[in-house]
């Protein structure tokens, strides 16, 4: 019975720290998604947890070394964040392109009916393209931009301004496209299929491991001290 509580004593220790993050991160999620209505929310939202912890260090740690470092981090796992948003939801816009490009649309009307219905984060993105043109930029000009905010875009926006500017049929082009992006996700998926045996090492090492310590070593340690 003791060496029972001690093992559910030793999981609670370890586990808590990670119980009491992922609550935080929660409320402090629905707390930015009811502060800032809006699509761009979403990613917002999303991003949070995984750099919050950057955040608070970031700031306590202001004008530093560390702190510089710590910053850094922050700012590449939200730029890794946001391309797996980008790679993961890219298919689905050039499906709604192609639709929108094979219904007649011009490629400019094709991006702005994409915007109604993309995913969130890509939504952001290419709303861009119209509201610069609406501000009186071109449309070529509004592309070249979102290439060079988003370079996993350029294929993309090459096939667009192509079009925009030869007359050439882009429908074939996107689809071609899509069936690349869909490859690599699939790959990507493959990839991060067998990094999960590795992962699953650290619970095993800290978690299950000392519990079945205390359950099998100790009780045996404890009887063989009280026979001395």
């Amino acid at each position: 019975m003791t060496a029972a509580l001690l093992g559910a004593a030793w999981a609670a220790l370890l586990a808590a720290p990670f119980a009491r993050r992922a609550r935080r991160a929660a409320v402090a999620s629905r707390t930015i998604a009811l502060r800032t209505p809006g699509r761009p929310t979403a990613t917002r939202a999303k991003l949070l947890p995984g750099v919050r912890a950057f955040d608070g260090l970031g700031r306590r740690l202001r004008g530093s070394v560390v702190g510089r470092v710590v910053t850094g981090v922050r700012g590449a796992l939200v730029r890794r964040r946001a391309e797996a948003a980008v790679q993961r939801d890219l298919p689905v816009v050039l499906d709604l392109l192609g639709v929108a490009v094979g219904a007649g649309c011009t490629p400019y009307l094709a991006v702005e009916t994409t915007v109604a219905w993309a995913p969130p984060d890509l939504a952001a993105r290419f709303e861009r393209v119209p509201r610069a043109c609406r501000l009186g930029a071109s449309f070529p000009d509004a592309l070249g931009d979102l290439a060079r905010t988003t370079p996993l875009l350029a294929p993309l926006v090459e096939a667009l301004l192509t079009s925009e500017r030869l007359g050439a049929p882009v429908g074939p082009a996107l689809a071609r496209l899509a069936d690349e992006e869909r490859a690599t996700s699939r790959r990507r998926a493959e990839a991060h299929a067998r990094r999960v045996p590795v992962r699953l090492l650290f619970p095993l090492v800290f978690l299950v491991l000392p519990a079945f310590g205390l359950l099998t070593v100790v009780p045996a340690l404890l009887s063989g001290l009280a026979r001395t």
